[in-house]
Order: structure tokens, then sequence, then C-alpha cells
């Protein structure tokens, strides 16, 4: 049996672990120790085993995981997502639909220093979601302004899946940052069009706020001034050089938690913090491991060269291959978590799209996007499971029709970078 063929067999094992509910870290590493134990021998694979994980963890390279999920978590806890909303509901003041432009608005600026679409739609449905139903909002537009408002967190820098992306394609994180900010702008941008023509189409689903003064709205600027100066201390000192993305994470850690001092920050918060960015880090890099393992695996079965072959004989254009991968990453999206589908498709994929000659800074980009789908669409996504936990009493179809005009957005959105690739490209 040649090692293609062991390589194609064992992933689809690996699919069905997975489809059994076994954790997707440990159906990657169990894949990647029988398949090379398969193709290579018992002992070179408990080799791997044993060797693995501690150069995975000892990686100098995956040192910003954990600092920018901290830069999150503390802002979480310090409340600042409750300051930064109403600062951005001051800003929007009497407009029709202004307090779901301000969710959508304070899920993009909190992203920019979490890194997390989880952690940002579940710190901003605490804080908007209660105030949006309070003021006549329809369940669906809350819901799903503030499950698609989280996705921004995946592609704003700095991001942990542009992170990654970049370690596993050994590209410069630098540069994937960079390129991440014309496309999460758009997003925002796009996420708030969508808003205002929805509530143009039928204005039942949103009242009008309280009108604001200007020196309101200038107070309330106030509230976006921490977000905004991190993010710009950490983009700022990448693109000018002062320091590499793992100095800027710690850099942006140690900046977010003096404001969080500043702002009142207990011990109990403090410790609380810790131990869930901790947690967090920890199932991230459990992954990782799992995916490093699966990796080897995936090397000496040369399954990624077959694949280039069997795409070479059937003489496929290079849109056909990028929009064939992209609906694999759709697909896969509705059943699995952001992190764990690009650890497990872009190591077979990726040389794939080198033999089709795009730019894979470019593909990194439009990968995430593509991710970013997943996160709000059926069966499975994500933030809808987070808004719903946040919010038990709203239905999930509620939330889903809610979400829906901002899959259409994102579509739009990825068919702009497809054809303008100097959206993604452009300041670098």
């Amino acid at each position: 049996m040649s090692s293609s063929l062991i390589g194609f067999i064992c992933i689809l094992g690996m699919l069905g672990m997975i489809a059994l509910r076994m954790p997707i870290a440990m159906a990657m590493a169990a894949t990647g120790f029988i398949g090379f134990t398969s193709i290579v021998a018992f002992q070179p694979a408990m080799a791997i085993l044993e060797s693995g994980p501690f150069e995975t963890l000892s990686n100098y390279s995956f040192s910003p995981i954990p600092m920018f999920i901290l830069m999150g978590v503390f802002a979480s806890k310090a409340r600042m997502s409750q300051e930064l909303f109403e600062g951005a509901r001051t800003l929007f003041g009497s407009w029709r639909g202004g307090m779901a432009l301000a969710a959508v608005t304070s899920c993009g600026i909190f992203s920019a220093i979490s890194g997390s679409s989880m952690a940002t739609a579940a710190s901003m449905s605490r804080v908007a979601l209660p105030e949006m139903e309070k003021n006549g909002y329809a369940k669906s537009l809350a819901s799903g302004t503030l499950a698609a408002g989280g996705t921004l967190g995946i592609m704003i820098p700095p991001s942990i899946a542009l992170l990654l992306y970049a370690l596993i394609t050994e590209q410069s994180v630098g540069e994937m940052f960079i390129a991440g900010v014309i496309p999460g702008l758009m997003g925002l941008a796009l996420y708030c069009v969508t808003i205002a023509i929805v509530v143009s189409l039928n204005p039942d689903l949103a009242q009008p706020g309280k009108a604001t003064s200007l020196t309101e709205k200038i107070v309330g600027l106030k509230g976006l001034v921490p977000f905004t100066g991190v993010f710009a201390l950490i983009i700022g000192g990448i693109y000018a050089g002062i320091f590499t993305p793992t100095e800027a994470a710690s850099v942006g850690a140690a900046g977010t938690f003096f404001i969080a001092l500043f702002r009142g920050m207990k011990f109990q918060q403090f410790k609380d913090a810790v131990e869930e960015t901790l947690f967090m880090s920890a199932m991230i890099f459990f992954m990782i491991i799992g995916a490093e393992i699966f990796g080897y695996f995936l090397s000496v079965s040369r399954i990624s060269f077959s694949l280039v072959e069997i795409v070479d004989s059937m003489q496929l254009g290079p849109y056909m291959i990028l929009f064939s991968v992209l609906i694999l990453f759709v697909l896969l999206g509705c059943v699995m978590d952001s992190i764990a589908m690009l650890l497990l498709t872009v190591p077979v994929v990726y040389p794939l799209i080198q033999a089709a000659g795009f730019d894979p800074v470019w593909f990194g980009i439009v990968a995430v996007i593509t991710v970013e789908l997943g996160l709000i669409t059926p069966p499975v996504g994500m933030n809808v499971f987070v808004i719903k936990s946040v919010a038990p009493d709203i239905p999930i179809k509620d939330i889903f029709k809610g979400v829906f005009p901002f899959v259409l957005s994102d579509i739009a959105r990825l068919a702009l970078i497809i054809l303008f690739p100097a959206l993604a490209l452009g300041l670098l």
C-alpha cells in the first residue's frame, strides 16, 4: 500500500474520530502517530511523541499567543468593555439602529486587543445585549449583530488566527498583521452598512436612540482611547520596526495590565484573568502539539504532493483551485472551531495554493475571512452558541436569522479581496 493511500485512509479515520466527538487535538495526534507508525516504524513514531510536545512548547515563536490572550482577558475582567460600549453609544446618538452600530463598533475596537472572536462576542454581548433588548431592539437583530461583530476578532490585528497561519506557513507575523488591517476595517465598515440597510428596510427592528450633544460625544470618546491606543502601539510599533510581534505582544499585555489597574482591577480579577489565560493557552497549545504530530505524518505520507499531482492532472485553473479550497473551509467551519480548522487544513492545502501561484500572505487573509464565515453559519456557528450561552432565552433560529445579512456582508468582502488583492497587500 502506498504512503499516499495510507495518508488518505488515516485522514478519513481522523474525520471519523472528530465526528465521534473526540477532541480535535487528540484526533490529530492519534492520526499522526498511527500514520507515521504505518509508513515508517513504531520506534521513530515514539521518538516524535516524546520530543514533539517539548519542541513545540519551547518554540519561542509561539510565545505571543498567551500574551495576546492576556490582553483581551485583562480588558474583560476590568470591565473596560462597558465603558467602550457606552462611549460608542454616545457617538451614534439618536440614529435608528445606533445601539447596534455602537455594538458592532465596540466589537471591532475590543477585538483589536483581544485577538479572539469568541472572547469578543462573549464580553460585548454581556454588556450590549441587555441594553439593546431594553431599548426595544428585535432579538434577532441584537443577537445577530453581536454574533457577527465577534468575528471581527479573528481578523483585526493582533489576531491569533493570523499568528498561527504565519507560523504554520513560515510567513512573517508582522506582514500578516499589517495585511489584516484593511480587511479587518472593511469588515467593520461593511457590518455598519449592513445594519443601516437592515433597519432602513425594516424600521421595526430597532428604535432611535437618545440624542447626544457634541460635548457628550467628545466625552464619550474617552472610552475608546485605551483600546485604540494599545492597537496603535502594537501595529505602529511593528510597522515602524520598533519591536517584533513577540515584543509587541508583551508590550500590549503590559499596557493593558496598567490600564486595567488604573481602572480599578482587583487582585481577584487579576488572578481570574491569569487562570483564564492559562486555560485558553493550554487548549490552543494542545491543538498545536496535535497539529505538529499530524504534520510529521503528512510529510512522510507525501499526501500534499499527491494532491498537487491530482489537481495538475485535472487541469483546474488557479481560481478553481482557490474556490475548491474555500468551499472546503466553509463546510468545515460549520462544524469545527476556527483555530482547529486552520491547524488541520492549512498544512494540507497550502502546497496547492503555492502551486497555483497565489501570494501566501494574501491567501492567509482570504482563508481567515472564510474561517470567519464558519463562526456564524449553521449548523454549528461557534459565535452563535456563545451568544446563546449569554442569552438562553433567545431561540437559535432567531440568532441565525439575525446573522444572515452579515454572512452576505462577509461574502461581499471576500469577493472584493479576491478581485482586488491590493486591499490585503497594499500596506506591505
